[in-house]
């Protein structure tokens, strides 16, 4: 009876975590899946499939890979079992007696090896089909997904729903998520239990969104195993400025359009702020490209405090002039006196 390295097995060290472990598994069911395999080397990627899939079984399983821990960190690959110190001598006992000593029957070869149905009993060969599927151990709550969002400030102004595809994994229909089909592999899933599937989300965008924020979508994770609960999308938004706001920090910057004539005799115009629309008080005889602030309403920093607002005033026109507007601009223009300042050059 031959002891396997399961850990050698799977590539991980002994003290792999669980996700480590069938990070390992999965990668390794993959390369030496029979089904990917040429004519061949199909017998040998049988061979090693099986071998990834035995140890998968023992060590995803806490019992199981507490007791395999417990006794097989005494024995060295290729030899025989030679019991603890304190147990009786240093004798060689045979397989017949070592699965006695577990509650098993030994020499039962089906898919897996005489060392793992001698250690672990028949019943855990039969509970398995003698292949590589995965019985129902216990249920196991999915795994938490993260992903970000990038959303445009105004997008993020409005409010409402925002609709996007997130890649995940969702239990293969054709299996059930035991990875086998009868006694064979399941073809759709390879064995994994799992298989790719975009979702559509639909998320509902808080109006105080801010930069960074991570919001928890309940259900949207991995599926659970073993009939587990789904874990959770854990969604963070990164805001982006766009054609309307600037962000700088928490901090918030527009461009606000004024005709001349309101930039000369002062105007009170509604801008559009994170708190709604807001009226700013524009003063009399204000240039382009004066900045005016309005304080608090700005973005929210996370820490209880907000940013300001600050709208930069451009002048321009309507998109339609009446004769008698153009006329007035046309005089104007005639009276003389150029704009000076920015790149422009004095005349």
């Amino acid at each position: 009876m031959k002891f396997q390295d399961y850990y050698e097995v799977l590539g991980v060290p002994r003290s792999a975590s669980e996700e480590d472990i069938k990070r390992a598994y999965r990668k390794l069911a993959l390369k030496w899946h029979p089904d990917r395999a040429k004519p061949e080397g199909r017998k040998t990627a049988s061979e090693k499939f099986k071998q990834v899939a035995e140890a998968y079984e023992v060590l995803s399983d806490p019992e199981k890979r507490k007791k395999y821990d417990r006794f097989g960190e005494n024995w060295k690959q290729g030899q025989e079992f030679v019991p603890p110190p304190g147990a009786g001598g240093a004798r060689h006992v045979t397989p017949e007696e070592f699965a006695r000593m577990f509650g098993g029957a030994a020499g039962r070869g089906g898919g897996f090896s005489d060392f793992f149905t001698s250690f672990f009993g028949e019943q855990f060969e039969q509970q398995v089909g003698g292949g590589p599927a995965r019985h129902a151990r216990y249920a196991e709550r999915g795994a938490d997904v993260q992903a970000e969002l990038e959303l445009g400030v105004s997008d993020a102004l409005s409010g409402g729903k925002r609709a996007f595809q997130l890649s995940g994994t969702a239990t293969c229909g054709r299996c059930g998520g035991t990875g086998a089909v009868g006694q064979h592999v399941c073809p759709t899933c390879m064995g994994l239990g799992t298989v790719e599937q975009p979702r559509r989300v639909d998320l509902s965008i808080p109006r105080a969104v801010r930069d960074g924020q991570t919001l928890r979508l309940r259900g949207l994770g991995e599926p659970g195993e073993g009939g587990g609960e789904t874990g959770d999308l854990l969604l963070t938004v990164r805001l982006r400025s766009d054609e309307t706001f600037r962000i700088d920090g928490s901090n918030l910057e527009a461009d606000v359009p004024l005709a001349p004539w309101e930039a000369l005799a002062g105007a009170k115009v509604p801008v559009r702020t994170p708190d709604g629309s807001v009226m700013l008080n524009v003063p009399p005889g204000t240039r382009a490209g004066t900045r005016l602030r309005l304080r608090g309403r700005g973005l929210a920093d996370g820490a209880g405090t907000r940013g300001d607002f600050h709208a930069v005033i451009r002048l321009a026109l309507p998109e339609t002039l009446t004769p008698e507007q153009r006329e007035l601009l046309a005089r104007a223009g005639e009276a003389g006196g150029a704009v000076q300042g920015g790149a422009r050059e004095a005349s």
